[in-house]
């Protein structure tokens, strides 16, 4: 050890006796400082424009914008400079052979360079955690761990480049070579995961091999051990790989049995690495203070509960628009996406089928004109270089699965080994198509147990969940590309026929304006399940007061006569906004964020209602009208030719007015739950996505929280996470001006000075 502490000692001493070591530093330090300020100034403005602010320290370190991801994005440049001279200079001035001549092996050699490096790593290191130190003053609550997990990976990084270098250096006596070929082996490796993803086995050592992205991890506060175990490896591997080298120079071995050595050292950590890819051999370490980077509890939950074979087969279609997101070179980053799961299941196995049928896809037509589906799919394949000999035909997938009820869309077929199978979807929307953990853990949860199951009354003019009208419910009940559908979010839809009798699994019955009034015999099906404690959802308009009333009255609520109004210039009068109560926010946990975000529900037609407390129910208002501008218009009924004027003398009072109540009693030994809400339509096709300029309306919000609420909070899957404390920086606009002189122009000034001490010293020396 004494050896290559010496040796590491006369390399940093060359090294920082030499302009260039100093030169990356000033730079590296100058960088650094403009990629924080730059950041951290974001923070500031923000918090001055009263925005408010969320995680901070990630967003200053990593994410897209962070310092560390920037640093990363960069790290590869400086290193093959300082590592080009490390055994070409050596090799070069000929001071190699005074190396050989006394009594150092190779493995002190290399291990000496290597130790300086390492030394230099820790050097830039110190100089981030300047900017560490001062975000721990800066930022409230600074999460500390996270950020150490972030220099981990960083620090691991440059000892990686800092291995390939100082091999590199080793194969040439000139160090601009040595600098170019350490740049060419870093490219490599960041673009090797791309190479045969269409073979399974070789997919997984090349997508293993890639540098690319190896940091990302701990710089958003996960460390992997495959990833902490990649660094290792391929720092090992490139240090005896440089080893090797020098014994070939120093005792001139033949070709062949240098090759063999070569091969022999490279198969054994590619065999290491495939090994340390394995899920069942993988551990982690959420480094965040919320534990942002693991699965909620539900989920864990829900997961534990998943005993036994667990197989994910992704179909896709060739002939679909997200033929893209399955194809072999993109399998891998697919599976990725499952890597929280494959952490506490490393069993899950993951397949992917390949197929072609007819799917609703107007651009093919457009593009392949009077072309069958065959020579359509054999166009695609063709374009993106896929084997044609994989794709399945119509008939040959059809005798193995039906997808035809999913539309012969992209789609995942989850299946445990006693059989149980549920389809996961991905989705027509901006977050991103692919489901996140609450639509994942929705349909594990669908493997382990009933779904809370809602029935839709039918037969009497209801909105109906399987067309896709204007004024009907398939959209929010059960239109599989939406993501937040009740099928998608942990809900089973059926519909019930009160002729037939209310099934006796049906959790949640909803009632969604009926045109025509119920049959006694009916009413008594309806008054049963009701005496029995089952939950319920009743929607109603205006104009429908004669057959809502006679169906709510039992509850204590009515139906306003009337339409409510708030006339504006921009929409029509009876269109109004309705916001969420205290009672609401306290009710669910979803409807208070729609008030924190200040969300509203879009109601085109809405009937105000009232209620009482006396038929044993505890009644709590969830929406309410504004309390300006707003009335219950009992005289005008056209909105479009007439217009809607305030009458007090008819009664008409400009007020706030209840939109939606939830009733609750105990009934039994279980809690009877009840929504009324005084407009059908605005959970209609058309209205729960409807985005209008200046109404910040969430309709699919409503219906998340009421349902969770009524299905007493087991769907969708509560995935909320602990809100990181993180939320100020201490800094105003005057100190961020300050900071940004000190660090952008005094401390790589402070390098320089003493760079130039060292150098006018030496020079006297």
């Amino acid at each position: 050890m004494k050896m290559i502490f010496k040796i590491a000692k006369t390399e940093l001493q060359t090294l920082f006796y030499s302009p260039v070591a100093w030169l990356i530093l000033i730079i590296f330090t100058f960088q650094a400082s403009i990629l924080f300020t730059n950041v951290f100034d974001m923070s500031v403005k923000s918090q001055s424009l009263e925005y408010q602010l969320d995680n901070v320290t990630l967003f200053t370190f990593g994410g897209m914008f962070g310092l560390f991801s920037g640093i990363q994005q960069y790290l590869y440049l400086y290193i093959p400079l300082l590592t080009m001279g490390l055994m070409s200079r050596e090799l070069s001035s000929g001071s190699i052979k005074l190396l050989y001549s006394s009594p150092v092996t190779n493995k002190q050699i290399v291990l000496g360079k290597y130790l300086a490096m390492m030394l230099y790593g820790l050097l830039l290191m110190a100089i981030l955690s300047i900017f560490v130190i001062y975000s721990a003053f800066a930022i409230k609550s600074f999460d500390f761990i996270c950020v150490l997990a972030g220099l981990l990976g960083l620090y691991l990084l440059t000892c990686a480049y800092s291995a390939i270098g100082l091999f590199m250096s080793s194969l040439t006596s000139y160090q601009v070579v040595s600098a170019m070929g350490t740049l060419a082996i870093l490219a490599a490796l960041s673009l090797v995961r791309g190479v045969w993803q269409d073979m399974e086995i070789v997919r997984d050592i090349t997508f293993w091999l890639s540098i690319n992205g190896r940091a990302d991890e701990f710089v958003n506060g996960l460390i992997c051990s495959e990833d902490v175990l990649y660094f290792i490896i391929v720092s090992v591997l490139f240090l005896t790989l440089t080893i090797l080298r020098l014994q070939v120079i120093r005792q001139k071995t033949n070709w062949l049995t240098a090759w063999g050595r070569y091969i022999g050292v490279f198969a054994i950590a590619i065999f290491l690495g495939y090994l340390s890819s394995r899920p069942q051999l993988m551990c982690f370490y959420d480094a965040t203070r919320t534990k942002a980077r693991t699965l909620t509890p539900n989920s864990q939950e829900i997961i534990s509960k998943l005993e036994g074979d667990l197989t994910i087969t992704t179909y896709v279609n060739m002939l679909d628009r997200n033929v893209y997101y399955g194809l072999s070179s993109a399998v891998k980053d697919d599976m990725n996406r499952f890597r929280m799961y494959t952490r506490f299941k490393p069993e899950i196995k993951m397949k992917y089928v390949y197929y072609y049928d007819s799917i609703n896809n107007p651009s093919l037509a457009i593009r392949y004109p009077g072309l069958s589906l065959r020579e359509q799919m054999k166009r695609i394949a063709e374009t993106v270089d896929f084997d044609t000999n994989k794709v399945k035909t119509p008939e040959e997938i059809r005798k193995i699965i039906d997808l035809s009820g999913e539309g012969n869309r992209f789609v995942r077929l989850l299946e445990r080994g006693n059989g149980k199978k549920t389809f996961l979807r991905i989705y027509e929307d901006f977050n991103g198509a692919f489901p996140h953990e609450s639509e994942i853990s929705a349909a594990f949860k669908h493997l382990i147990m009933d779904l809370p199951l809602v029935g839709f009354v039918k037969g009497h003019g209801e909105r109906d969940i399987k067309r896709e009208s204007d004024r009907d419910y398939k959209h929010f009940s059960q239109d599989k590309p939406f993501r937040y559908a009740l099928i998608n979010q942990g809900f089973d839809i059926t519909e019930v026929d009160l002729h037939q009798g209310i099934p006796s699994n049906v959790r949640i019955l909803v009632i969604a304006d009926p045109r025509r009034t119920l049959s006694a015999e009916e009413t008594e099906v309806l008054n049963s399940y009701i005496a029995q404690g089952g939950n319920l959802f009743i929607a109603g308009e205006p104009k429908q007061q004669a057959i809502m009333n006679p169906l709510v009255e039992q509850f204590g609520v009515q139906f306003m006569p009337g339409c409510l109004v708030k006339p504006t210039e921009d929409f029509a009068a009876d269109l109004i906004t309705s916001n969420p109560t205290d009672g609401a926010a306290a009710l669910s946990y979803i409807f208070e964020g729609m008030q924190q975000m200040g969300n509203a529900i879009s109601m085109p037609g809405a009937t105000g209602l009232t209620y009482s407390t006396d038929k044993g129910f505890t009644v709590t208002p969830l929406f309410t009208s504004d309390s300006t501008g707003s009335w219950n218009e009992l005289q005008t009924t056209d909105f479009v030719e007439d217009t809607a004027r305030l009458n007090p003398e008819l009664g008409e009072i400009e007020r706030s007015y209840v939109t939606s109540v939830a009733l609750s009693r105990k009934v039994g030994k279980k809690e009877q739950r009840i929504i009324i809400i005084g407009d059908a339509d605005c959970i209609s096709n058309t209205e729960i996505e409807m985005m209008r300029r200046g109404i910040n309306a969430r309709n699919y919000s409503f219906v998340r929280g009421a349902f969770s609420w009524l299905s007493y909070e087991e769907a969708p899957i509560d995935v909320r996470r602990l809100i990181p404390p993180d939320n100020e920086v201490y800094i105003e606009k005057r100190g961020m001006k300050i900071t940004k002189h000190a660090m952008v122009e005094g401390l790589p000034g402070l390098l320089l000075i003493i760079a130039l001490l060292i150098w006018v010293r030496r020079r006297g020396r």
